[in-house]
């Protein structure tokens, strides 16, 4: 689908659904989604599974630095039927997460929903090498990848009751297989809140996943990688096909949704199979 300001979200499997029909796993839900923008000319994590959730019946709200890339996804879910409102925060920022949680928990209740899914999203995909970077770069990267999730987590769950979700997006990284990068370490320390936040939030009834992300081709993937990277890149997944955000996207759907309600501190690898084939 096109978008404004020549934006293209390439195969959007999403345009022209109908988030009113019966069958919706969202239905009468409210989801707050960081880094959920539209920005650059391939769709990012973010705001796939912003279109995936409001197809899905939940009211969303975009969150993102930008402004701009946020209304293009609420431009995109408006357009198809869907409930979406902009929400402007740094969320490196605990002022403004906090005042992001609550403008969110009051606009749903104006919609008659209430916060029932977050989704931390944000990230650097910066591959700085863990003896690379000074003590600033550290704590900017860990902030972005790791402290982000905490800061918005932390104000959420206060406004959440039995049934809500987190999900967290974290990357096959964090398995520590390769080179030592602050990114993969932070994505590390990320899935160890998922689990320690499932333990403490689980008898409240709120689950708390992630969703490990592989090799997909993404608005991230395309800041960090060359073109000539890429076609290795996809020969080397067991599957022999790269992914895309909408992969991810369902992945969180059903994370999100009542299909997974007894699941929580579960890390689930959207990879492919992983990097099981010989590149060449």
């Amino acid at each position: 689908m096109t978008t404004t300001s020549g934006f293209d979200a390439p195969n959007d499997p999403i345009a022209g659904g109908d988030p009113t029909a019966e069958g919706q796993w969202l239905r009468g839900r409210g989801a707050l989604i960081t880094g959920a923008g539209l920005s650059g000319p391939v769709g990012g994590v973010g705001y796939a599974i912003a279109r995936v959730c409001a197809s899905h019946g939940a009211a969303v709200a975009v969150l993102d630095r930008d402004p701009a890339a946020a209304d293009r996804t609420v431009e995109a879910i408006v357009k198809d039927g869907g409930e979406a409102f902009r929400v402007d925060a740094d969320v490196t920022r605990d002022e403004d997460c906090e005042h992001a949680v609550a403008e969110t928990a009051e606009r749903f209740d104006g919609l008659g929903r209430s916060l029932d899914i977050l989704v931390n999203n944000v990230a650097s995909g910066e591959r700085s090498g863990v003896f690379d970077v000074g003590p600033d770069d550290w704590d900017r990267l860990m902030d972005i990848n790791l402290k982000t999730a905490w800061l918005m987590t932390r104000h959420a769950e206060q406004r959440m009751t039995a049934g809500a979700a987190i999900v967290n997006i974290s990357s096959v990284g964090a398995r520590g297989t390769g080179p030592a990068m602050v990114y993969t370490v932070a994505k590390a320390g990320l899935e160890n809140l998922t689990k320690g936040a499932a333990t403490t939030l689980g008898p409240r009834g709120i689950r708390v996943n992630a969703v490990q992300v592989g090799g997909i081709w993404s608005s991230f993937a395309a800041a960090n990688m060359t073109e000539d990277m890429r076609e290795p890149r996809r020969r080397a997944i067991t599957l022999g096909t790269e992914g895309t955000p909408w992969d991810i996207a369902y992945a969180a759907l059903y994370l999100a949704s009542d299909k997974a309600r007894w699941v929580s501190g579960h890390v689930l690898a959207v990879e492919g199979g992983g990097m099981g084939r010989p590149s060449r």
